[in-house]
C-alpha cells in the first residue's frame, strides 16, 4: 500500500481536489451519506445510537451522534489525503476500522457504494473541475484504503 500505485500527479490532483471539500467536510460528508441512502437505502438500520432505529435517511442525516459519525468519516479521508506518499502508515488503523465495520453488519461490497457515492460528492463540489484525471486518481486511492479496511474482515475469517 505502498503508494497505492498512485503518480505524483495523482497526489497532487486529490490533495487539490481535497482542499475545498476538507473547508466544509460536514457539508460535503452530508451530501456523501444522502448519496449513499439513496443508493443502498437497506444500509439505513445498520445506524443505531442508543436503540433508536431511524424511519428515514432525513432523520438519521440530523441526528448529532450520525452527524459525529460523519465528521469520523470525513477525517478518515483527510488522513489518507495526508498520507498519500505513505498510505501504508495507515494500514493497521484501516484494518481495525474494517474489523469495527464487519461487526456492526456492514459487508465488503457496500464500500463500492460508499465509494460511488464520495466520488458523486467530490464531483458535486467541484462540477467539471472534477475532470477523468482527477476521477482516476480518487478511485486509485479509495481502492486502496478499501483493501486496507477489507484486511480486517479477513482477519476476523481467519479466527473464525
Amino acid at each position: 500500500m505502498e503508494s497505492a500505485g498512485l503518480s505524483s500527479t495523482d497526489q497532487k490532483l486529490i490533495r487539490e481536489s481535497w482542499q475545498k471539500v476538507s473547508g466544509s467536510p460536514l457539508e460535503h460528508g452530508i451530501v456523501l451519506f444522502t448519496r449513499l441512502f439513496d443508493l443502498e437505502p437497506e444500509l439505513l438500520p445498520l445506524f443505531q445510537y442508543n436503540c433508536k432505529k431511524f424511519s428515514t435517511p432525513e432523520e438519521c442525516l440530523s441526528s448529532p451522534e450520525f452527524l459525529e459519525h460523519i465528521r469520523k468519516v470525513m477525517l478518515v479521508i483527510d488522513a489518507a489525503v495526508t498520507h498519500l506518499e505513505n498510505l501504508h502508515r495507515l494500514e493497521e488503523y484501516l484494518a481495525n476500522l474494517g474489523k469495527k465495520h464487519q461487526a456492526v453488519g456492514v459487508k465488503v461490497e457496500s464500500f463500492s457504494t460508499v465509494g460511488e457515492s464520495l466520488l458523486y460528492m467530490l464531483e458535486k463540489c467541484h462540477g467539471p473541475a472534477f475532470n477523468l484525471n482527477v476521477r482516476e486518481a480518487w478511485t486509485k486511492l479509495y481502492g486502496a484504503v478499501v483493501k486496507a479496511m477489507s484486511c480486517g474482515w479477513d482477519v476476523l475469517r481467519k479466527v473464525e
